[in-house]
């Protein structure tokens, strides 16, 4: 079965983002942006948003662009690749107290969430 897996993991070239301190809403915001775009495109999008979400997806991207080269043994030419898939999972949410008046205390939820983006070529799509 775990040969299967690392079968089937093969062909797909991935990166993945865990435990990122952000809600996971603020970083749907920034993946839907670039979901579906040609990465050369993406990356740009993203170096000139203003939202703090975007340095953590850009970094991902150009991971997920190295393991695409790695794996094929090809350098990344401009319009071959794009981002096939991307999602956002809600990871581990810390919880902590804030002092309230009159003895009370009010919850914070620290969110976090996982990012994960798969790069194809657009010939393998075709196929």
């Amino acid at each position: 079965m775990a040969e299967e897996l690392k079968k089937a993991k093969k062909n797909l070239y991935f990166a993945k983002l865990v435990g990122v301190p952000s809600s996971p809403r603020k970083m749907r915001y920034v993946v839907d942006m670039v979901r579906g775009m040609e990465v050369n495109r993406a990356l740009g999008v993203l170096r000139f948003s203003k939202k703090q979400a975007a340095a953590d997806v850009e970094k991902l991207l150009r991971s997920a662009i190295a393991n695409w080269e790695v794996k094929t043994g090809r350098k990344a030419e401009d319009g071959e690749l794009y981002i096939s898939k991307v999602f956002v999972d809600e990871g581990v949410t810390m919880k902590r107290m804030r002092p309230a008046p009159q003895g009370r205390g009010y919850r914070i939820r620290k969110r976090s969430n996982h990012v994960t983006i798969f790069v194809d070529t657009k010939t393998n799509e075709e196929n």
